[in-house]
């Protein structure tokens, strides 16, 4: 995007100084990062990154809004709702899709956004790494709002552990060893002195949870929640666990009734010009006439499941809860990111951090996905180079 930088980098480009980068971030924590690494990040000029933040600040007034909690209340299905709702999510993330308009101009559109953590603990390792391997210019940042690795780290803990010992607050995923993401929560661990806890290992005794920690019962004040309740559903060999959907004496960071609140579901109701025209299927008076337009999304699902891309009114027919879907505008992905053959396309997730005492959330960190293929994503891109994860550099 910054014609420069990205002649300066590719023409410096060697498959050994990427070797000698990607053993660094392996050695992070090692055999955790099962997920492919891109060669290149993304350099992002002044005007397109006030554009995506333009963006999210106007998605953010509905969410402070306090019509929003009402609006979003049926976001939430009644399965999964869990009690002692905090005010507002701690965390927030935002992707943009690096697009063109109609007059071949490069802007950002919103693909999706959660009420949920990302890889947080990973980046602050991993965009280090990447500015070194990059030779970054001073006046790009991986970072935005003022932050740096050390406030930003800081500002984690402060939202995640707080004035709690740390012994007493875990990170809950459904079996953590095993997930894609594991990385960053062996990230986590070594950065807030927090343990992964797997659901089936949670004890719950009265209206109290707790965990072993190195043998002992330990109490739980404060869940990390990387626990996807949609997945949950559809876990298997689970066998008896706790039903987090009970009254527990515990806190949340984020609580989980937000994963819904601040979704897809929100989409229908956010009015930017980037962010697509997106509709309830069920409130749609009028199906559109240029169906290849749009791409049909399951509200309820993460990763891309369900996605249908080119729609027809067949896959409009085949829906049976209509409630449970939204029609959403297609996106223009743009061949931006030049690389040895074809160029790739792009995906920035921006994060935002709310803590507790702020009226509103804040603008942090990122990470960026590059990809060749149909959509953004591993499956979509297997066997190509100069795809997956990566960051976005900032221009200030």
């Amino acid at each position: 995007m910054i014609k420069e930088l990205r002649q300066k980098f590719n023409a410096a480009f060697t498959k050994e100084k990427y070797d000698a980068y990607m053993e660094k971030v392996e050695a992070l924590h090692p055999g955790s990062l099962d997920f492919r690494n891109a060669e290149t990040p993304i350099f992002i000029p002044k005007d397109f990154t006030d554009k995506m933040l333009i963006a999210c600040e106007d998605i953010i007034d509905v969410i402070v809004d306090p019509k929003f909690i009402e609006v979003t209340e049926r976001g939430i299905p009644s399965n999964v709702r869990v009690p002692n709702e905090n005010k507002h999510t701690e965390f927030l993330v935002f992707d943009f899709g690096i697009c063109e308009n109609e007059n071949g101009e490069l802007e950002p559109q919103l693909i999706e956004m959660q009420g949920f953590p990302t890889l947080y603990a990973f980046q602050a390792f991993h965009s280090e790494l990447t500015a070194e391997y990059a030779d970054l210019p001073s006046n790009f940042s991986p970072y935005l709002s003022g932050y740096n690795k050390e406030t930003y780290i800081q500002l984690l803990k402060d939202i995640i552990v707080g004035d709690l010992d740390p012994e007493n607050v875990i990170l809950l995923e459904i079996f953590p060893e095993q997930q894609k993401t594991r990385i960053d929560f062996y990230c986590t661990e070594q950065l807030l002195g927090i343990k992964m806890v797997c659901l089936t290992k949670l004890i719950a005794d009265g209206d109290k949870l707790y965990y072993y920690n190195n043998g002992t019962k330990t109490l739980i004040k404060r869940i990390y929640n990387r626990v996807i309740f949609d997945d949950l559903q559809k876990q298997e060999g689970l066998g008896e666990v706790v039903d987090l959907t009970k009254d527990y004496d515990v806190e949340w960071a984020p609580h989980p009734n937000w994963f819904y609140r601040i979704s897809k579901f929100t989409l229908p109701f956010i009015e930017n010009p980037y962010v697509p025209q997106t509709y309830f299927l069920n409130e749609l008076k009028q199906m559109p006439a240029d169906l290849e337009n749009y791409v049909l999304k399951p509200l309820f699902s993460f990763a891309g499941m369900g996605v249908v891309i080119d729609v027809t009114k067949e896959d409009i027919d085949a829906v049976k809860d209509p409630e449970n879907w939204i029609l959403q505008k297609k996106v223009k992905y743009a061949d931006v990111i030049e690389t040895p053959d074809v160029p790739a396309k792009a995906e920035i997730r921006l994060f935002y951090f709310w803590k507790h005492g702020w009226d509103r959330p804040k603008a942090v960190h990122n990470l960026a996905r590059l990809s060749k293929g149909k959509m953004i994503g591993t499956r979509y891109n297997k066997n190509k180079e100069w795809v997956g994860g990566g960051v976005a550099f900032f221009e200030s």
